[in-house]
């Protein structure tokens, strides 16, 4: 793997383990759907009233200083790919739950010194 490869990697695993500590479960990690894309992250959680969500989470991570910030890297043609790829997810795993359908985005900022920030957008498409 070589050096964006594993950033990413380390990005996604700070991710998943924030969604998992707010209570969604991860349902899977870098999901294909053919010639679509990849979903980095498939969880489930509840909403307001109780109902399961299925959550299509799209990760971004960034070192400090270097790029865009992770929460902008979302542009409508990214937002369509993923809308796509929870239509795909539906197809496979037999349709929406009743909450619904949510696009998350969670951005992982790497400082030059200091913890990780991350940040999660919840419904961004």
């Amino acid at each position: 793997m070589n050096a964006t490869g594993a950033l990413g990697r380390y990005g996604e695993d700070l991710a998943a383990r924030r969604l998992a500590d707010a209570g969604m479960t991860v349902l899977a990690r870098n999901w294909r759907c053919g010639r679509v894309g990849e979903i980095d992250i498939v969880a489930r959680d509840k909403d307001s009233g109780g109902r399961d969500v299925l959550v299509v989470c799209e990760v971004k991570t960034r070192r400090a200083g270097w790029f865009e910030h992770p929460m902008a890297a979302v542009t409508p043609v990214k937002a369509d790919r993923l809308k796509r790829l929870a239509d795909c997810w539906l197809e496979r795993y037999g349709g929406p739950p009743p909450g619904g359908v949510r696009i998350d985005l969670i951005g992982v900022l790497l400082p030059g010194r200091g913890a990780p920030v991350v940040e999660h957008a919840q419904g961004v498409a």
